[in-house]
């Protein structure tokens, strides 16, 4: 806890939060404010055992909020965003309304992974690329895209695409957002009629699992939300606060039949139960292919709603789990109550 506070590692936000008893507070592993000295810290597995030591929250880094949840100074841009999505941003935009344009641009390039202009134009365009899958022509929705010319909507849908609108018609639009969690952001993707992926953002193969579903459906990713994404965020959050015990959300789960006959049986695993690789195996009629019911568990891309960590070793071990060992103990910990 010490090396992953010190080196502020992004992997660790959720698992623990530390005190500084010189000022009272207690951050996340990765508080950006100065490092205290190491006698003065003290480590809590959450942030009520850190409240009840009588510290509090620190102002900057937010303990008490879902990793990854938007600032309250940033959100009044997010809202403006939202009001008129064919608007062009410029820095001075940004600064008008008060806000600093880098702080903004960091802000969505740590959590997004490039900048709020940049975010912003791939969201149009994506917009763009629906009306036309849709049947509006190129031109049309360049325009409801805002752009003033169809050259400049055509140079900036290839720099993004690397191809053109025409050459994408038949392609399956897919929105993606980040859903902050209270163990971790998750990137959620959803097409127009289902979730198709919800995964922890620092999982080490989510890039693999957006490139296969890309390839298995036909899909361009681009950021965004809609209604599967807005339901999957809301009952995450009733799941983690209120007990939620099944979701409903439509989901798309592209594989192997093989696969797809695993992650049908993860969904009749009961809450608050665990099933073992070799009984999974058993129940689908197929003795000694726990080897290959865990190497299908590994490649579903919908964590906690398709739950494959209530997969478990012999014994009940804990074992096989993308998006970290300390996340699978913390579900099967908050299922069994």
């Amino acid at each position: 806890m010490l090396e992953a506070f010190l080196e502020r590692d992004t992997t660790f936000d959720g698992v623990f939060v530390t005190g500084v008893s010189t000022t009272g507070i207690f951050c996340r592993p990765t508080c950006p404010a100065k490092k205290p000295l190491l006698e003065n810290l003290s480590f809590f597995s959450t942030s009520r055992d850190a409240l009840l030591a009588g510290f509090r929250p620190c102002k900057r880094c937010r303990p008490l909020e879902p990793a990854g949840a938007p600032p309250e100074w940033l959100q009044p841009l997010l809202n403006a965003v939202e009001d008129d999505p064919k608007r062009r941003w410029t820095d001075q935009d940004v600064r008008a309304r008060g806000l600093s344009p880098e702080r903004v641009r960091r802000w969505f390039k740590r959590n997004h992974g490039m900048t709020f202009q940049a975010y912003h134009r791939a969201s149009r365009l994506g917009s763009a690329l629906g009306q036309v899958r849709e049947g509006s022509t190129v031109g049309r929705a360049a325009f409801e895209a805002g752009y003033d010319s169809l050259s400049g909507f055509q140079d900036a849908f290839r720099q993004y695409f690397g191809t053109t609108p025409t050459d994408l018609e038949g392609s399956l639009v897919i929105e993606v957002s980040r859903v902050p969690t209270p163990l971790g952001p998750m990137l959620a993707a959803a097409s127009s009629t289902e979730l198709v992926l919800l995964e922890f953002v620092d999982r080490r193969a989510l890039p693999t699992q957006v490139r296969r579903i890309r390839e298995r459906m036909g899909a361009v990713f681009v950021p965004g939300r809609n209604r599967f994404i807005d339901q999957a965020a809301r009952e995450l959050s009733e799941y983690f606060s209120e007990g939620r015990r099944d979701f409903s959300s439509p989901l798309a789960m592209p594989g192997t039949s093989f696969q797809q006959e695993v992650w049908r049986a993860l969904l009749e695993i009961p809450y608050g139960q665990t099933r073992s690789y070799g009984e999974l195996a058993r129940a689908l009629g197929r003795p000694g292919a726990q080897r290959a019911v865990g190497l299908a568990n590994g490649h579903n891309a919908l964590a906690v709603v398709v739950p494959c960590h209530r997969m478990v070793g012999a014994g009940g071990k804990l074992v096989g789990y993308g998006g970290g060992l300390w996340r699978k103990q913390r579900l099967l910990e908050l299922e069994s109550g």
